[in-house]
């Protein structure tokens, strides 16, 4: 307090002194003589020297830290760039969260029925028009979820049922308890590993059956030679019980050759070839070849591309055998009226192409309907149960899927979709 008090009455006593040397310059001033007012000019430059330093002890010193954080750019002090980290980290983890392969949904309380909302975009498009047909069903179904389970799910979509793998973890957000559910679609990767497993059976099986069977073939016709040549020493009953024995298992063995070999079909499918086809072209031929045998049992085929240009990569030898073996079985299936289906094509949401096969038959029981792409499944009399399974096969090697949806009419509909 003692040194500022000095300090100010230095300032005042420079101040007093600069406006007596005013003073004395101003009477100077009437009888103007150079060297005097040089002599007041210099005279005062030590009262301004001594103002100047009391005022600059005097102003407030500003702190060190302040004085730095003042001189530095703008965010270049390190609470600044600390900041800006924490926000980049922030931002990182939003876009990671944002485009995560997996749906993420978080759900309102630890257990039980709680609001259900979307975290992220693949969690919004499973629930946008054209994927889950039911999102409300989808909701009440991840609600269902426990925390610490995982669990294989299904729900419908537009193009059929597909089945999902769901964790639940729980955590709480600021006190209020959440679970936070993540759902990936393994439909395909489903499919194509019953398909691989399939066709790997049926390899091995036909090549065992194949094996067993050939030489039971064999054998019988060399024994009905041998039988013929032995005639003359047998009596004619015994001739006649053994030529028909013999020609029973020669027949039921080539039968059985036969039926094998068209499972060994669905093991033996050519790589697709894909090309570049105009799908109106390709059903022009189809309807063709097709038409003719539906008008005979009084019904009819139409087919639709919308729009007229629509072409896709794909091979189109096997696209046409599976369209074709989609009408076959609904050919057979409509029974008591005129058969009728219709065959569109369209680019559905996400430039995917659809082609939907429908018909005015009975449709499948759902009870059945898990089961109709499974090889050997059939639910006709006479049927192999392969027609079905080739076409899944067919469209799996061409990248595509292929679903039983439900009609909002009668009859069955089947989605593929490349």
């Amino acid at each position: 307090m003692a040194s500022e008090r000095a300090l100010k009455l230095g300032a005042a006593a420079s101040v007093a002194a600069l406006m007596a040397l005013t003073a004395v310059a101003d009477i100077l001033s009437a009888t103007p003589e150079p060297r005097r007012i040089v002599l007041c000019g210099l005279a005062a430059l030590v009262p301004a020297a001594a103002l100047w330093q009391c005022l600059r002890r005097l102003a407030p010193r500003t702190p060190r830290m302040e004085a730095q954080d003042s001189a530095t750019p703008h965010g270049a002090g390190p609470a600044a760039a600390s900041s800006r980290e924490l926000s980049d980290t922030i931002h990182a983890l939003e876009a990671r969260l944002e485009h995560a392969p997996i749906a993420l949904f978080s759900i309102q309380n630890a257990a039980g029925a709680g609001a259900v909302a979307p975290l992220n975009a693949s969690a919004r498009r499973l629930l946008a028009p054209g994927r889950a047909s039911a999102p409300q069903d989808l909701h009440q179904l991840l609600a269902a979820q426990t925390a610490g389970q995982r669990q294989l799910i299904s729900f419908d979509t537009e193009r059929g049922v597909e089945r999902a793998l769901v964790a639940v973890s729980a955590l709480a957000m600021q006190g209020a308890p959440q679970r936070l559910a993540a759902l990936m679609p393994v439909e395909s990767e489903l499919e194509a590993e019953a398909l691989n497993a399939w066709r790997e059976l049926v390899q091995v099986l036909t090549h065992e059956i194949m094996n067993s069977l050939t030489p039971v073939a064999s054998l019988s016709r060399t024994a009905c030679g041998l039988l013929d040549e032995a005639a003359a020493g047998l009596p004619a009953d015994i001739h006649a019980d053994l030529g028909t024995a013999l020609d029973a298992i020669s027949r039921r063995a080539a039968s059985l050759v036969d039926f094998v070999g068209s499972y060994r079909s669905l093991s033996t499918v050519p790589q697709a070839q894909p090309q570049r086809v105009l799908l109106e072209e390709l059903f022009e031929r189809l309807s063709m070849l097709i038409a003719p045998q539906w008008q005979e049992l009084g019904g009819r085929v139409s087919f639709s591309v919308e729009p007229a240009s629509l072409a896709v990569m794909i091979d189109p030898g096997q696209l046409e055998q599976a369209l074709i073996n989609l009408l076959k079985n609904a050919a057979e299936a409509i029974t008591g009226k005129a058969p009728e289906a219709q065959v569109r094509a369209r680019l559905s949401r996400g430039g995917r192409l659809r082609i939907e096969v429908s018909d005015n038959g009975p449709g499948v029981p759902e009870t059945l309907a898990a089961h109709i792409f499974t090889p050997f499944f059939s639910t006709k009399k006479q049927g192999r149960g392969i027609g079905l399974a080739m076409v899944r096969h067919l469209v799996h090697a061409n990248g595509g899927t292929v679903r039983y949806a439900r009609s909002v009419s009668a009859g069955a509909r089947f989605m593929l979709t490349f």
